[in-house]
């Protein structure tokens, strides 16, 4: 997330009614530890963080930037599933409610 100091894996679970991305421990829990506001978010491939070191990056991060102008880096597990990720996230900011 944007207040990363290392990174941590987290469970995802993306919900259009309402636009929000909803984020869990993957070790199990019912309730979120957070929740990424979606409606008039915008998402995009990041190519290079500065902050980052090189293993950080590997090319499979993505950004999120809430209306709100919060912004979250989220790194996926593959190149085709950060485009899916985003795909997705760009539909329920303009369609979500």
């Amino acid at each position: 997330g944007h207040r990363r100091k290392n990174w941590k894996v987290r469970k995802f679970v993306l919900r259009d009614d309402p636009a929000y991305l909803h984020y869990y421990d993957p070790a199990g829990g019912e309730e979120p530890l957070g929740a990424i506001h979606l409606r008039g978010c915008v998402v995009t491939a990041v190519e290079d963080m500065p902050d980052s070191k090189k293993y950080d990056v590997d090319n499979i991060l993505f950004e999120i930037i809430t209306a709100s102008e919060i912004h979250y880096y989220l790194q996926a597990a593959s190149s085709a599933e950060r485009t899916e990720w985003i795909k997705a996230i760009q539909t329920v900011a303009r369609t979500g409610k």
